[in-house]
């Protein structure tokens, strides 16, 4: 059974650091995409950053040069680290992972995915 464990989340002031992690457990798929989505309260969730197998990112424009997606494959874990954070960053981030490698169209689209962590709250002071 697979299961996606956020941590990471908490409280800063704007223009501070924090590293988001997500461990993946029984998740043995050789093409596949791994996601960062949020959701903000009264906002539909929206992807963030993706990764794929092949290590190809992707970003949403608003955190592109402040957040950098990575995985460990050694250690099955996904991370977002996020700098210059900013008080609309403020949502509940979750992870997510399909079990094919989705085309680029398909990127962020919440359906694609098939299993998800139960969110870690980050909050953004200004």
């Amino acid at each position: 059974q697979v299961q996606l464990v956020e941590s990471g989340g908490g409280s800063v002031q704007a223009g501070g650091s924090l590293r988001l992690s997500c461990a993946a457990s029984g998740y043995t798929y050789s093409k596949y995409s791994l996601a960062w989505f949020r959701q903000a309260p009264g906002n539909l969730r929206e992807a963030v950053a993706t990764i794929d197998d092949d290590g190809i990112t992707t970003y949403a424009d608003s955190v592109k040069g402040r957040f950098t997606i990575s995985q460990d494959n050694a250690d099955n874990t996904l991370y977002l680290q996020m700098n210059s954070l900013k008080p609309e960053d403020t949502a509940i981030y979750y992870c997510a992972a399909s079990t094919r490698r989705l085309q680029w169209w398909l990127l962020s689209e919440s359906d694609e995915y098939n299993y998800w962590g139960q969110g870690t709250q980050v909050t953004v002071s200004s």
